[in-house]
């Protein structure tokens, strides 16, 4: 049954002509019926089955014959990679038409999607974050929208997506048609379904989710740490042209990754950690064959569509049936063949058995011939679950002993075996807890400070400054230390042999209040408190420095 039979306009069957399609798929030919008579419909259709062109056809053909300048359809995918697909597909379909569309998802910048609503471009694609965040402005009202479409229902649930569905839906007009499409139909797709959809075509949604006919499934079991070693002995075979490699985090992906691309395989990324424009730039290198292998995490397993991608490689099994089944469906599109190739551990086994299970049989198991099993590789691509979650426990029992020990000391308990606080942690004046030296360093109180006469010599013939940190009362006229040397002038020669004015002793004990200590301090021997000590008077800053690193610096002065 060709195109023709559709009563499709002749600019689409063009644009079909021109891609080389001549012969509807078994979706296309259910969907597109009822789509053309204005039915909503629900349908489920495996992955590469072509459904994309399923609900795009119907709408284009609606819409050559509309006045532009309002968006008159909408189709929602769970992926940014879906919906920049989704364009590209309606591109290529309306490459002889007016109509234009335009992809509307995070990570970008909104004005060009800002743009594209205020101009009325015909149909948008979006992931279901950014246009309710378009929603918040009267420039994305879609009053005049005709055509809604799910695309991937499925998958949005998963992600978490059906609480924005809801909200999306309850901001578009009532009056419109509308179209489910998804790989498999759990219950809360179907009641979804019953809410938005009026008397829809019921298309497959009894069909089991299942691979597409042209897979041919391997398993290869080995060892965990011995996977890498292995994928990279799979991709000198021939069939290895372009790979897609599937693992279970976005960490592995990068270390699979970076062993790949050290060991010369041309390689790149993607996953949820990588900006938008690294993923777009990834994926056009690999479609474009600059890289040999994709490493991703499920992000990659809906709206992936590569041209020929011969192998796909699982390595991790996936712990649900239906992301098996997403996975490989990235090869044997369209139709046609292709291979997916499993690496399982014996722990990822029974993940295995049950995706068996749930498509209904049993996949071959190989053995590389020339691959050394029993290798014992130095580093491994991971640490394992169970040795992460040991050391967490240990490293959370020593905080708590820490945290228990901290709330001891700060309540008093366990006086007799707390041990002695560290030097740094004591306070400036608190008495040593050792027996005091020969000399030692004791803050004297402002009450028993006596304004000093310099008796130092400088180095220069100026006349040294008086404390400048003393109080005011106490201060003396001071000589500018920082000025020029031509511009100082000459002081007074002190003898300094002669009489000075006696300072009071100061017993040893007898600090005075502590609260009152200012300016300098004292050294007083520990044998003769009463009879000399010395003192340190603060001079101000140290000259020659940049005037924010500049260090305070004291000047010693011999008292009798």
């Amino acid at each position: 049954m060709p195109f023709t039979k559709f009563d499709l306009n002749p600019k689409l069957l063009q644009a079909l002509t021109k891609l080389g399609f001549t012969t509807p798929t078994p979706i296309q030919q259910k969907a597109i019926p009822p789509l053309m008579q204005g039915r909503d419909v629900m349908a489920a259709a495996a992955t590469g089955s072509g459904k994309t062109a399923a609900f795009l056809l119907p709408i284009l053909h609606a819409l050559i014959e509309k006045p532009r300048g309002k968006t008159r359809a909408l189709i929602l995918a769970p992926t940014r990679e879906l919906a920049a697909q989704i364009v590209e597909h309606c591109d290529a379909l309306a490459a002889h038409t007016h109509l234009k569309a335009a992809a509307v998802y995070g990570g970008v910048g909104m004005e060009p999607q800002v743009r594209a609503f205020k101009h009325g471009v015909d149909i948008i694609a979006a992931c279901p974050g950014r246009l309710l965040d378009h929603f918040q402005y009267p420039y994305a009202r879609l009053d005049g929208l005709e055509f809604l479409v799910l695309d991937e229902a499925d998958r949005m649930l998963d992600m978490g997506f059906l609480p924005d569905v809801r909200r999306i839906l309850n901001a578009l007009p009532k009056q419109r048609q509308t179209m489910l499409f998804s790989a498999t139909m759990p219950q809360p797709i179907v009641q979804l379904a019953g809410e938005m959809l009026k008397d829809p075509a019921a298309l497959n949604i009894e069909r089991k989710s299942s691979p597409a006919e042209g897979i041919r499934h391997a398993v290869y079991p080995v060892a965990e740490e011995l996977k890498k070693f292995l994928l990279l002995q799979l991709l000198q075979r021939p069939e290895a042209k372009s790979v897609l490699a599937f693992t279970r985090t976005k960490h592995r992906a990068n270390r699979l990754a970076d062993f790949l691309a050290h060991n010369g395989v041309p390689c790149e990324r993607i996953h949820g950690n990588r900006s938008q424009m690294q993923r777009t730039e990834a994926m056009k290198g690999f479609k474009s064959g600059r890289y040999r292998v994709m490493v991703a995490t499920d992000i990659a397993a809906r709206g992936i569509d590569v041209e020929a991608l011969g192998l796909v490689v699982n390595f991790d099994v996936p712990k649900v049936p239906d992301d098996y089944i997403h996975r490989s469906g990235r090869t044997a599109r369209a139709e046609l063949t292709g291979d997916a190739f499993t690496l399982v551990s014996p722990a990822e086994e029974g993940d295995l058995r049950a995706i068996e299970r749930h498509i209904g049989k049993s996949f071959p198991r190989h053995k590389l011939e020339g691959f050394d099993y029993n290798h014992k590789p130095a580093e491994r691509l991971e640490i394992p679950i169970h040795e992460r979650i040991a050391a967490i426990r240990s490293r959370r029992s020593d905080e708590r002993a820490r945290s228990r020990a901290k709330s001891e000391y700060k309540a008093g308990r366990g006086t007799e075996n707390r041990p002695a606080r560290p030097a740094s942690h004591r306070s400036a004046y608190a008495p040593p807890t050792t027996p005091e030296p020969a000399h030692y360093s004791r803050p004297v109180a402002a009450a028993h400070r006596q304004p000093q006469t310099n008796t130092h010599q400088p180095a220069r013939d100026h006349q040294p400054a008086t404390n400048t940190h003393a109080r005011p009362h106490d201060r003396q006229p001071a000589t500018n230390m920082h000025a020029r040397p031509h511009d100082r002038q000459p002081a007074t020669n002190v003898n300094r042999h002669a009489a000075q004015p006696q300072t009071p002793a100061v017993p040893a004990g007898d600090l005075g209040n502590r609260a009152d200590l200012r300016g300098g301090f004292y050294s007083i021997p520990a044998a003769k408190p009463e009879a000399i000590f010395t003192k340190y008077e603060r001079r101000g800053k140290k000259p020659g420095a940049p005037a924010g690193k500049r260090k305070p610096f004291y000047t010693r002065v011999h008292n009798k």
